[in-house]
């Protein structure tokens, strides 16, 4: 049975007035933060739902960001792509001038000496950093300067000139993340933007009987070729046929050993695993403890130059004053350079376009997922404002009929 007391009216009235106070305080709250799910037992299946909008969401503008990083970053390599370009066209044409028989050997010679001081430009370019402080051109080795200058005499030269340029970097490698489990390249390594010539490898040894000893590996373009033990040369060329190396391999007739050809002009990248010394065997690099690797073997066929070799050429024909040559080898070398750097222009540009409709894409969908968060998370302010209102009005009407109904006294204020 329920005690009856002279203070239970009052204790029931201030026990409905503070739950009537709690519940305008839990409105007043969520009006300030804007959500109607202060705590997961308000609507716990819609909170299930918003936190994984709110976690979708998150993702998708990880990946916003991803894309407009990447459309900027392929944005700045075009610039440089271009100056490049910029600058082989006006090889091309000194070239074309030089291939006329009408100039003498001093006006040719001139001529060469503008070839070499653009050339000297064209390493410029191609050891440019990015507002990453990354080197644009280097693949994986993003803070190794790409291309190295080797300097020596040339004939008709009269004094120390770029003899060669040797690539010091590595493939491309750096990707980054457009949405789920989807990449995009970001870089195109200095071997294949600035190549002319398809490579051509070729082995001296003769390798007919030889045999893989234990399970190992190597890399070509960086592309893995594992092998087993007892693996023939024709099964090794098989791979290397069957992976995604720009490379096509085939046993030489005249050496009988392993030769590669390059599908297009890149500069071809070949090292052994850490376990493993196949190349070495094979007779086709000397070591893979070179940091610059490929480090070719000293009796390997090694053809397919870059677009700087290219040039080089063509400078040394015009200090020959070999109008024949540079009309022919000459000019249609730096053609090849030009050729090759718009395809990776080409390439270039469909990754970029590939990223920027991506972003519209990420854009669109951004919205919609929030739109969906908005309705399972959001308060209704119009609701929550009629229901505040309601309350207030409720809670002042309750506060007025306690007054009325227990009225205070002098007791009330003494005991």
């Amino acid at each position: 049975m329920k005690r009856i007391s002279s203070d239970m009216p009052a204790t029931d009235v201030q026990y409905r007035l503070r739950r009537q106070e709690e519940g305008r305080a839990n409105i007043e709250s969520k009006i300030a933060s804007n959500t109607r799910i202060k705590e997961l037992r308000d609507d716990p299946l819609a909170a299930a739902h918003s936190t994984r909008y709110d976690s979708y969401i998150t993702r998708l503008k990880r990946y916003e960001q991803n894309t407009k990083f990447a459309m900027e970053h392929f944005d700045f390599q075009d610039s440089y792509f271009k100056e490049f370009n910029d600058i082989l066209q006006r090889i091309r044409v000194l070239a074309v001038t030089g291939a006329n028989g009408v100039y003498t050997k001093d006006e040719s010679r001139y001529m060469a000496i503008e070839v070499n001081e653009l050339l000297k430009e064209l390493v410029d370019i191609a050891n440019r950093s990015g507002p990453d402080a990354k080197q644009l051109f280097a693949g994986d080795k993003a803070f190794t300067e790409p291309f190295r200058l080797i300097e020596g005499t040339v004939e008709g030269g009269g004094e120390t000139l770029v003899i060669g340029v040797e690539y010091r970097g590595a493939g491309a490698s750096r990707r980054t993340e457009i949405s789920d489990g989807s990449y995009i390249t970001m870089d195109i390594g200095g071997g294949e933007a600035f190549w002319a010539e398809k490579m051509n490898v070729i082995s001296r040894f003769d390798a007919n009987n030889y045999r893989v000893t234990q399970d190992s590996a190597f890399f070509v373009d960086g592309a893995e070729i594992q092998l087993t033990a007892g693996d023939t040369l024709h099964t090794i060329v098989a791979k290397i046929n069957d992976s995604p190396a720009p490379v096509k391999a085939y046993v030489d007739p005249e050496t009988r050993g392993l030769a590669l050809i390059g599908t297009d002009a890149h500069l071809i990248r070949m090292e052994d695993r850490q376990d493993s010394r196949v190349l070495q065997d094979l007779g086709v690099i000397r070591s893979s403890n070179d940091p610059y690797a490929p480090n070719w073997h000293e009796t390997a066929l090694v053809s397919g130059g870059s677009a700087f070799d290219m040039v080089i050429r063509l400078r040394d024909s015009l200090y020959r004053h070999d109008s024949e040559f540079t009309g022919s080898q000459g000019l249609g070398g730096v053609d090849l350079a030009l050729s090759n750097l718009a395809a990776r222009r080409t390439l270039e540009g469909s990754r970029r376009e590939r990223a920027e409709m991506t972003w519209m894409r990420l854009n669109e969908e951004i919205n919609n997922v929030t739109v969906s968060f908005a309705r399972e998370h959001d308060l209704d302010f119009a609701s929550a404002a009629t229901e505040l209102a309601m309350m207030d009005f409720a809670h002042r009407a309750a506060l007025q009929m306690a007054a009325k109904v227990i009225p205070a006294t002098l007791l009330d204020f003494i005991r």
